[in-house]
C-alpha cells in the first residue's frame, strides 16, 4: 500500500476527483492547504491598497491505494492537474510513501482490505 499525496490547483479539484472517481479510486481526503514556492507570491489589491501574498492557496488530496493503482493514480493527477499541454509552475507536486497499516474502524479490518 503507498499513501500519495497530491497538491494542487483548487480549480482542478473537481475533475481530478471524477478522473480518479473513474479508475475506481473512489475514497480520498481533501484538505485545504497554503503554500509557498517557487511561485513566490503574487501582488493583489484591496480597496486601493497593494499587499503581497506569500502563500498561495492549494488542495492536498491524501489517498491510500495499493501498489496495483500507484501508477495509474499517479498518471491521471499529472494528466488532469496540468494546465496546457506542457504544464505551468505552480500546477503542485506529487508525493508518494510507504503505508505500513490500514484499519478499517468500523468493523477493524486491516491490511488492502481496509483500503
Amino acid at each position: 500500500m503507498k499513501l500519495v499525496i497530491a497538491i494542487i490547483q483548487p480549480p482542478k479539484l473537481n475533475a481530478v476527483r471524477e478522473a480518479l472517481e473513474k479508475l475506481e479510486v473512489g475514497r480520498l481526503t481533501v484538505c485545504d492547504a497554503q503554500g509557498f514556492g517557487r511561485q513566490r507570491g503574487r501582488t493583489e489589491r484591496y480597496r486601493g491598497h497593494e499587499y503581497q501574498t506569500t502563500l498561495l492557496r492549494k488542495i492536498a488530496l491524501e489517498i491510500v491505494i495499493n501498489d496495483d493503482f500507484l501508477d495509474r493514480t499517479i498518471e491521471t493527477i499529472i494528466h488532469v492537474a496540468r494546465t496546457g499541454p506542457e504544464g505551468t509552475l505552480g500546477d503542485g507536486k506529487i508525493f508518494v510513501l510507504p503505508a505500513d497499516e490500514a484499519i478499517q474502524i468500523n468493523d477493524g479490518s486491516r491490511g488492502p482490505g481496509a483500503v
